[in-house]
């Protein structure tokens, strides 16, 4: 079987919501989401909405878990999964098919707006090669270091824009940069877990 994968950018329609499937009791967070195109019409002068879609999307154990602490209703998000239809029959026997995204990812969209992230601790982790030579790539290309552009100076301080975390939810301190080169990265063995 092919799985279609997608990435949806829109906004949260729906505030999460917790659930439990019946037969494992597995816990699940399920939560719409609304994309609308926009187009320029040039009769009028002015944008317009376009087309959109509304989708659900589910997120299973530790993501659902994230998403319940960190979305709420309106919020603008990106989410990648897996696109599919879901269909079923309704008390009066009608034929019905929904949009489900069984997500992989989950974030807010940082071209409309900030955001503050506080890593979960971790449940354990894999090693990762780190030379000098893979750190100055970027998608294939060579980069070079520059200094920090600096907050924007129409961006409010941090105490005005978020609230502080639970410490005993998630670890909010700064991380310095030489715990970061000496810890053992995060690798693909551990993200394929992040699943079902």
């Amino acid at each position: 079987m092919f799985d279609t994968a997608v990435t949806v950018v829109g906004n949260v329609l729906t505030a999460p919501e917790w659930r439990r499937t019946t037969v494992t009791g597995t816990f699940v967070v399920s939560f719409k989401i609304a994309s609308t195109s926009r187009r320029y019409d040039r009769e009028r002068g002015v944008w317009v909405d376009g087309d959109h879609l509304r989708v659900r999307v589910v997120c299973w154990k530790r993501l659902g878990e994230n998403v319940s602490m960190s979305l709420q209703l309106g919020d603008p998000v990106i989410v990648h999964g897996r696109l599919y239809t879901r269909d079923w029959t309704d008390d009066q026997g009608g034929r019905r098919t929904s949009y489900e995204l069984d997500a992989v990812a989950v974030g807010h969209d940082l071209s409309r707006g900030v955001d503050k992230f506080a890593r979960r601790r971790p449940a354990g982790s894999t090693d990762m090669v780190n030379d000098e030579a893979a750190a100055a790539n970027i998608g294939g290309e060579p980069t070079e270091p520059m200094d920090d552009p600096g907050r924007p100076d129409d961006l409010p301080l941090d105490h005005e824009l978020f609230d502080e975390f639970d410490p005993a939810v998630a670890d909010a301190s700064r991380i310095d940069a030489r715990q970061v080169d000496a810890s053992p990265a995060v690798g693909e063995d551990a993200l394929a877990g992040a699943g079902r």
